[in-house]
């Protein structure tokens, strides 16, 4: 058992003054107003810079945690469908504008190889923008009959941002349904896209929080065409349905020709690092119709996890 310290002994004050400070009536008015002004005297909720420390990381955690699952209580949530993509995969119109720059740019400099490797990359972005338009109807899809009672089943969720989260929320929108936005901060500020509803609109600092609010109450993961925070994303979810940490679900990779290009699982599975049977923990899907197909299939052999 640790011994507690003594304390210190303590020492012989000195003789008191004539004049006593608790008498001076402006000097105790202005030790009034320190007082009221003191972060000490705050309600330690009300503390921004308690909660700023580093040493209260914990509680802002457990704040993240509390506030979305409380909202998504409130709203009768008990299940989601995550849709994951890329933030550069944009609407048709937006993709022709960008490739437009990119060319105006080269006829001031036709032998600049940046200037041509952006056209290069504008015109495959063009190509990608179809992704746009079927996340979107993949939203709508999954919307339209699944918020109509008390409570809501299959609610579109994504990271909050612009492209293919921008389409999926925006295809829930489109039919008057709710759907989530799970934004983090980043070092390139953005803004929440425009079709989240808004008391589902949530900040997060910890992407640690995010994924948890993620995965939850994920009834279905699917993975639109995307780049590195998508790939995390993916390999998360896999991770976790491969060690069990995770309900099943169906995890649907959207779009077979850009997804094997990047990755290829067989391969994986030759050289032994993955098994055989990992391969079956997904799924690919190429339109709307179909991956909203392969989510009612899986949910009709498997009831969708409560919350």
């Amino acid at each position: 058992m640790t011994k507690k310290p003594r304390p210190t002994p303590p020492q012989t004050c000195s003789a008191i003054p004539d004049t006593l400070l608790g008498d001076d009536i402006a000097l105790v008015a202005e030790n009034m107003e320190a007082i009221l002004c003191s972060p000490s005297n705050l309600l330690a909720q009300d503390d921004r810079k308690l909660l700023d420390k580093v040493e209260m990381r914990g509680v802002r955690m457990l704040l993240e945690l509390n506030k979305a699952e409380l909202a998504f209580l409130e709203h009768a949530i008990t299940s989601t469908v995550i849709v994951f993509g890329g933030t550069q995969i944009v609407e048709r119109g937006g993709a022709e504008r960008r490739l437009s720059e990119a060319r105006r740019a080269l006829a001031t400099a036709p032998d600049d190889k940046q200037r041509k490797r952006e056209v290069a990359r504008s015109e495959r972005l063009l190509e990608r923008s179809r992704y746009y338009d079927e996340a979107r109807k993949f939203a709508r899809l999954v919307s339209i009959d699944n918020q109509c009672d008390d409570r809501r089943d299959f609610v579109v969720v994504t990271g909050g941002g612009p492209g293919i989260m921008e389409a999926a929320n925006r295809g829930a929108f489109d039919v008057g349904c709710q759907s989530i936005g799970l934004d983090i901060k980043l070092p390139a500020e953005q803004q929440p896209n425009p079709f989240i509803t808004p008391e589902l609109c949530f900040q997060f600092k910890y992407f640690a929080l995010r994924k948890f609010h993620f995965i939850l109450r994920a009834a279905a993961v699917v993975l639109f065409p995307g780049g590195f925070g998508t790939l995390d994303e993916m390999f998360e979810t896999l991770t976790l349905r491969q060690t069990h940490r995770m309900q099943p679900v169906p995890i649907i990779l959207y779009g077979r020709e850009y997804w094997s290009k990047v990755i290829n699982f067989q391969q994986m599975a030759d050289d032994g690092v993955i098994a055989d049977e990992h391969l079956d923990l997904f799924t690919w899907a190429e339109t709307p119709e179909d991956a909203w197909r392969q989510i009612v299939e899986f949910h009709e052999r498997t009831p969708p996890p409560q919350a």
